[in-house]
């Protein structure tokens, strides 16, 4: 590493909030197409980019992404002139999913075709909270801190365990995280775990293990309480332009909790679907969301990223 500080490319968004998290965000020198948090991300240079149109509809995504990954292609594209000439000392990647973020393969693969030998890969696995924990301290390792790591765990397990605290003893509503709309998918995860601690029974997935593809039908007859929706790299403003897609709307209103209001729509791109430091925030978002007579503050806070409505 240079005597400056580590040249730091992150090629995904929740590193990047790491990143920012353990107090490197000036280190920062690339990021990825999809990173926009903190502040002052959006003047970087982008690393990467998505070979699937993010403007279309969920159903078209999901069939062009199952088309790539089938054919044994990248979903995302490296910059590999980009990163011979930034030079990162720390690429901060990740291996969990081909779907979600650049991987470790495109990573591996762009630096065969480039002379940085002294390039170090720190590649994330985050299967749960306890991988999120660790995924921090890969983070903090890479970037010799590791006091920083345990530092930024803490607050965020504070918080989370502030929340829990509070809604222990509570009735729980039952509730479906629905991570993707066509075709419906339930979140499993961590996001299961955000839901307890705000004071919620998730169902059909209630471990870390897996999503799961599921049809409306099944969600109508789980008849939770609470639907969720959440999509993968959507903000709120698109989920809910997705909540109205003929499709998607008439599966939704089969629906009990649906056709009684109780759909609850989020910013999945910005808390729930990054896992770094702001899963913290989506355990308050969703607390404040489900119980505003015990947060009113997490509720004011996140007002902008939450809305209770009909897919009408």
């Amino acid at each position: 590493m240079n005597n400056a500080g580590p040249r730091i490319v992150s090629l995904i968004a929740s590193a990047t909030e790491i990143v920012d998290g353990l107090g490197y965000f000036d280190q920062l020198v690339g990021v990825s197409h999809e990173c926009d948090h903190p502040t002052g991300v959006d003047a970087l240079p982008r690393c990467s980019s998505p070979k699937v149109d993010p403007a279309k509809s969920s159903a078209a995504i999901d069939r062009d992404v199952r088309r790539i990954v089938a054919d044994g292609l990248s979903v995302y594209a490296v910059d590999v002139d980009l990163l011979r000439e930034l030079r990162p000392d720390v690429i901060v990647t990740q291996d969990h999913c081909e779907v979600c973020a650049v991987s470790l393969s495109d990573v591996e693969d762009a630096l065969c075709a480039l002379d940085l030998p002294d390039t170090t890969v720190c590649s994330l696995h985050p299967r749960d909270m306890t991988d999120v924990r660790e995924d921090i301290r890969k983070v903090a390792a890479a970037l010799e801190n590791s006091a920083a790591g345990e530092r930024l765990i803490a607050d965020m397990d504070e918080r989370i365990e502030a929340v829990a605290a509070t809604t222990a003893g509570l009735d729980r509503p039952r509730v479906a995280l629905v991570e993707w709309l066509a075709p419906p998918m339930v979140a499993g995860g961590w996001m299961p775990d955000m839901a307890r601690a705000a004071g919620a029974d998730p169902i059909i997935v209630t471990d870390a293990e897996h999503f799961e593809t599921v049809d409306w039908d099944r969600l109508a007859r789980e008849d939770p309480d609470v639907v969720a929706v959440l999509p993968c790299g959507f903000g709120l403003e698109r989920t809910r332009r997705e909540v109205v897609e003929p499709d998607v709307r008439a599966g939704l209103e089969g629906i009990r909790a649906v056709r009684e209001g109780r759909l609850l729509l989020l910013d999945g791109n910005a808390y729930f679907n990054r896992p770094g430091p702001r899963l913290a925030d989506s355990a308050e978002l969703l607390a404040g969301a489900l119980r505003p007579e015990l947060f009113p503050e997490f509720a004011a806070r996140y007002a902008q990223a939450f809305d209770w409505a009909r897919p009408d």
